[in-house]
């Protein structure tokens, strides 16, 4: 059958503006409406490029590739600011020619010339060359020739039209369309009486938008959460219709019976369109080496050379048995070398090594190792990484398989800091035009599509903040998985109507691409200008440059991608070694610090791994309380076990288990073992935790090559049942041949096959190891510096601060609050090893104000407010600033107290500035002011009033720095709080079957659902003399949840235990009191006092209206009435019954004074009388 149309012009997701076309849905559909080709013409981009035409390939369907471009208006116009009116033009792909030709244009469009974010395309761009390989489509009556017939211009869309024949000569076509919106048949039929008077030919769109005509409603959606706009905005423009959909061919051969031709082109113009992409072949670029040498022979040679420089510091090389312990290492080299460059990777190995080694030259830290590369002995030879493979049986064909050609993939982790300059090094030195970074694409996430959706359908933000919240925080669940693991949202979608509409809208548009961003590592490097590759994407004015080609796609069209990732923890060992430097002049090599220090497991097995990297999580803590691990060994293994898959296989128990004697080791199973497995197993204590166990295991039973084993590790994960039974096959015989029992082999390979899917790459997990390691033995030897630099690297996380001070305390460590004249930005170290607060963590202090701070201070310390205001540049710090030093107490050294120095903070701003006028006026010596230079001089005094109550005080630390330095909320409680609890945290002992009473501050909550699916919660209680777990499970939880706010004080009654997890106590909790209540349930009464002479009506009339204030409680008022004659006690009647709430006990101290006040813990009104109700108060 004849093919009657192919649609040309279609807006994928991609499109980003609008478009809600998927790729694989598109062409899916295209084949089955029977059509031999479908274009992807998306707007100003080819972000989809790769996906579409991998896609139409494996779907029959030829992939015609385009841009729907906007091109700018370029006439002269002197009244007219900025760009005028745009105009589009579709540009398609003939060939490679057009290919690259196309890709300059969309890259220069980007980097030369965006306006308002949407990038342009010059008319003056386009030359007889520049347009070789392309076909034109005029836009319709969006492009200039339509917009110059829709004006009535005929004479200049005529000229229009003549200089696009020019340009594309039978490459130009105007384009028809009728999807139904205003001005198209005005436009069609003007654009067929030129095109039949000028011989141009013309050809139908569809201008597709969706795939469906249904679809109409959600494209309008996905256009409005791009434009911030409410559907049902009058403001909004309504460009689209629902004719604009993925129509078939007959019913555009029907919607154009009557310009048959216009149908045809579009099958002529598919015909003419012969892109070829050659997929998959690499593009290394160039290594520069010496003269007169190969690439593999420098590579061979820098190799050799490492090697030699690595034995060194592992072996002394003048002991006999050296050249025995080297031999392994020369053999595994040379077999490296052979694989490396018969697969011509030799100038990958040396791109990453000279980059790596420029890092480590320039003072940038770099990772000992990642993923498969640390399993490469040429990797460790070259200092690409820190960790001796052979050391830890680490295999380089997990990481470089001679048997499965693919890339090599070092993925290198630079300190966060230093990042960028080795990034900016690669640009520099291969060229900035052949070096870019990669992008990556944000989609519509199930939280933020409900967030969207419901702002564009008008909603109101409670409400759908309320829906978005019911969906669990889990990271790519999707809609429909929320709806099975929430019932209140299951059920909140089948009963309101409201909710069902905004859920379907919602899931219509889950997943689309919504924006493009930076891939957080990844960096291409090609042989020759990248455009010759893939076009380029960047923010307005040229910068962030990246591929319009995300990682999987850049490899495909065959750059080859390093990534550069930066890891924090490089960044904070590189801070404390400064820090050591600063505060002892001590130099340490943390590359070689000893593998087996003592003091570090120590720390481990006491779960003191706060802030070690990888080790710091509760679950971590747990498992490592129950492995007491004391080698290397057991830190990579614990980096291996602490995943989903062993934790729930058993392996987890298994492994400690056997560690700990309680179960017998077998290699790997007691009924099928054999001795070749045990060197394989024992350090993993028989346990098949590792992917290159399973490699060794097949080549120890089985002869496989250790390429043959990748891929038989490979197959395992994958669980194809044919290829399984193939391997299965040449295991047994393998094994037979090696003169091993058929039968056993089958079991151990069945064995093997069911633990392989939980095996993890050592590589990663011994090179993250060191990390870990070092880490500890900057904690354990070094703890000052290294929390210091952990506190730095986390000021921005106040909550963070707030934990790793804790962390400080438990450790013993003293931590000085933040002072103008001796903090510096960071967290730093005293000479008596205490941590001193950096002012970079006070909120609302920025980080030129502190760098004005620490500069002026060179010229000698501030001496008080006035000379602080004075000295410092006041553009920087400005007032705000100002208050939160005062705030944070980092001016405490230099005035009387914090509420002096708030109150004359206008006085001094004043003066700072009236100085700095007559500075600049040169004026300074006139009025004896001295210069900003000159720190002291023009002292003035301070008007000293009463400091703030803790209240305030505390107040002010907790807002600027997240905590409390100075002291603590509870204090003013605690003598109350001493008539009915038990003991203070510290104090507290476990007491089997008896309830205790405690109390304190809320200091973090976490909510966890129990398998049952109830709620239940673990609260962390500080009252200053320690903190504690609550855990309150489902019952109590929902009683008490609205009392559990974060710094809320509460009392809590419930049996002390010891913690199973940490080896302290927690606390199983009955009940949760407000301190009002708390008085209510441990108290007796309210005790007021009156005497003779306050007693008025208006006191009355006061105290009543206090009273009845209060709320309902079950608590009795106590009337202390005394005169001249005598004292009396009276209880009031049950109708002036009080809740004793903060409230209510600030109101009576402020109306009678709080000495008149109090709450009766001593059963003084246990018989008195009561007064009658009411009515003597009713006056």
């Amino acid at each position: 059958m004849t093919p009657t149309f192919c649609h040309l012009r279609i807006h994928t997701e991609y499109s980003l503006v609008d478009g809600i076309v998927r790729i694989k849905p598109l062409v899916k559909a295209a084949a089955e409406a029977g059509m031999p080709a479908v274009a992807l013409t998306d707007q100003c981009n080819l972000f989809a490029l790769v996906k579409f035409y991998g896609a139409a390939q494996r779907a029959g369907v030829k992939p015609i590739v385009g841009v729907d471009l906007w091109l700018e208006d370029e006439t002269e116009d002197p009244t007219r600011e900025g760009p005028g009116q745009s105009t589009r033009l579709l540009l398609l792909c003939k060939d490679e020619i057009g290919y690259r030709h196309l890709t300059e244009l969309v890259s220069r469009s980007y980097i030369e010339n965006q306006h308002g974010g949407v990038p342009m395309i010059k008319k003056s761009w386009l030359t007889a060359d520049s347009t070789r390989g392309l076909i034109a489509l005029s836009g319709g009556r969006e492009g200039d020739v339509g917009r110059a017939i829709l004006d009535g211009k005929r004479e200049v869309a005529a000229r229009l039209l003549t200089e696009w024949i020019r340009l594309f000569g039978d490459n130009f076509y105007l384009e028809l369309m009728r999807t139904g919106r205003e001005g198209e048949e005005d436009y069609l039929h003007g654009a067929i009486e030129l095109a039949m008077a000028m011989g141009v030919p013309v050809v139908a769109t569809n201008d597709v938008r969706f795939l469906d005509k249904g679809d109409y409603d959600s494209h309008e959606v996905r256009v409005c959460i791009h434009e911030g706009r409410t559907l049902d905005d009058p403001r909004r423009s309504r460009r689209y219709s629902e004719q604009q959909y993925l129509r078939s061919p007959q019913e555009m051969a029907e919607l154009f019976s009557d310009i048959p031709e216009a149908l045809e082109n579009s099958v002529e113009i598919a015909r003419r369109c012969n892109l070829e992409l050659k997929l998959g072949t690499y593009y290394l670029p160039d290594f520069p080496v010496p003269a007169g040498m190969t690439m593999d022979e420098y590579f061979r040679q820098l190799s050799r050379e490492g090697l030699e420089n690595r034995l060194k510091t592992l072996f002394d090389t003048e002991a006999p048995e050296f050249s025995e312990l080297r031999r392994p290492y020369d053999e595994r080299l040379e077999r490296e070398l052979g694989v490396i460059t018969q697969m011509g990777f030799p100038g990958y190995f040396l791109i990453v090594a000279d980059f790596i080694r420029w890092a480590k030259g320039n003072g940038v830290p770099v990772g000992p190792g990642r993923g498969s590369g640390a399993g490469s002995l040429v990797a460790y030879a070259l200092t690409i990484t820190d960790l001796d493979p052979l050391a830890y049986d680490l295999l380089f064909e997990r990481f470089l398989n001679p048997e499965r050609v693919s890339m090599p993939d070092f993925d290198v982790d630079f300190c966060m800091e230093g990042r960028d300059r080795v990034i900016d090094y690669v640009a520099e030195h291969y060229g900035r035009d052949k070096v870019s970074q990669i992008i990556t694409y944000g989609t519509m996430a199930a939280k933020a599509v409900v967030r969207d959706v419901g702002r564009v359908l008008g909603h109101p933000y409670g409400f759908v903040d309320q829906i978005s919240k019911l969906i669990p925080f889990e990271v790519g669940i999707s809609l429909e998985k929320a709806m099975e693991d929430e019932p209140q949202l299951r059920e909140r979608y089948e009963r309101e109507d409201e909710v069902h509409d905004l859920i379907d809208m919602a899931q219509s548009l889950e997943g689309i691409t919504r924006n493009a961003g930076k891939h957080a590592g990844g960096v291409v490097i090609s042989p020759s200008k990248l455009t010759d590759f893939a076009p380029l994407f960047c923010e307005p004015g040229g910068q962030g440059l990246v591929t319009q080609f995300d990682k999987n796609d850049v490899e495909s069209v065959g750059l080859v991608k390093f990534d550069f990732l930066g890891l924090r923890t490089l960044t904070i060992i590189d801070w404390a070694l400064e820090n050591i430097r600063q505060a002892s002049g001590e130099e340490v090599d943390i590359a070689t610090i000893p593998l087996d220090d003592r003091p570090v497991f120590d720390l481990l097995k006491a779960c003191r791994t706060t802030a070690v990297f990888q080790l710091e999580s509760r679950g971590m803590k747990e498992l490592i309380s129950r492995l007491q691990p004391d080698s290397f060994e057991e830190i990579i293994a614990l980096v291996a076990l602490f995943r989903p898959g062993p934790l729930q296989s058993g392996m987890v128990d298994n492994f400690i288990n056997r560690k700990h004697g309680r179960e017998t080791v077998s290699y790997p199973d007691p009924q099928y073992q054999h001795d070749l497995l045990k060197p394989i197993l024992e350090p993993t204590y028989g346990i098949i935790l590792y992917q290159e166990q399973v490699m060794q295991i097949a080549q120890a039973l089985a002869g496989y090559t250790l390429g043959g084993a990748d891929l038989l590790r490979r197959a395992m994960g994958k669980k194809k049942a044919e290829e399984m039974a193939k391997q299965r096959a040449v295991f047994q015989e393998g094994a037979e041949k090696n003169g091993i029992d058929p039968n056993l082999a089958i079991k151990i390979f069945d064995l093997v096959e069911k633990f392989a899917g939980y095996g993890f790459n050592k590589s990663h997990s011994a090179a993250y190891a060191l990390v870990s390691y070092q880490t500890a033995w900057l904690k354990a030897h070094y703890p000052a510096s290294f929390m210091a630099a952990v506190l730095s690297a986390d000021m921005d996380n106040t909550d963070k601060v707030v934990t790793l001070i804790d962390e400080c305390n438990s450790m013993g460590l003293d931590v000085v609050p933040p002072s103008v004249n001796t903090s510096a930005y960071k967290f730093t170290v005293r000479e008596d090893g205490a941590v001193v607060y950096g002012l970079g963590a006070i909120k609302g202090v920025g980080e030129g104000a502190i760098a004005s701070i620490v500069e002026e201070r060179a010229h000698g310390p501030y001496q008080d407010l006035f000379d602080f205001c004075k000295r410092v540049d006041l553009k920087k710090a400005n007032r705000r600033v100002m208050e939160a030093l005062i705030r944070a107490g980092a001016l405490d050294s230099i005035g009387p107290n914090r509420a002096t120095m708030a109150a004359a903070l206008p006085d001094a701003l004043r003066i700072a500035e009236k100085h700095l006028q007559n500075a600049q006026a040169g004026m300074e010596d006139l009025f004896g002011f001295g210069t900003a230079s000159e720190p002291g001089e023009g002292a003035y005094e301070y008007e000293v009033v009463p400091e703030w109550d803790d209240d305030i005080r505390l107040t002010g630390e907790k807002e600027t720095l997240g905590l409390w330095l100075t002291g603590h909320p509870i204090t003013r409680h605690e003598a109350e709080l001493r008539h009915f609890i038990t003991a203070p945290i510290v104090r507290l002992a476990p007491q089997k079957g008896k309830n205790q009473v405690l109390a304190g501050l809320v200091s973090g909550m976490r909510v966890m659902t129990t398998r049952r699916g109830d709620k239940m919660a673990i609260v962390t209680l500080d009252d200053r003399t320690a903190r504690i777990d609550l855990k309150l499970f489902s019952e109590v939880f929902e009683r008490a949840r609205d009392k559990l706010g974060k710094d809320r004080l509460v009392v809590v009654k419930g049996e002390v235990g010891v913690d199973d997890y940490s080896g302290g106590n927690s606390v199983s909790v009955e009940e949760v009191y407000e301190l009002g209540e708390a008085r209510q349930v441990f108290g007796h009464g309210v005790i007021i006092d009156l005497d003779e002479e306050s007693l008025n009506e208006s006191l009355m009339d006061d105290l009543a209206a206090a009273l009845r204030a209060s709320g309902e409680g079950q608590c009795p008022v106590v009337i202390a009435y005394h005169n001249q004659k005598g004292s009396a006690l009276a209880v009031l009647g049950h109708a002036w019954r009080v809740l004793p709430s903060e409230e209510l006990m600030a109101r009576l101290h402020r109306l009678l004074g709080p000495e008149r006040v109090q709450i009766d813990y001593d059963r003084v009104s246990r018989h008195m009388p009561s007064l009658p109700e009411p009515q003597p108060f009713e006056a």
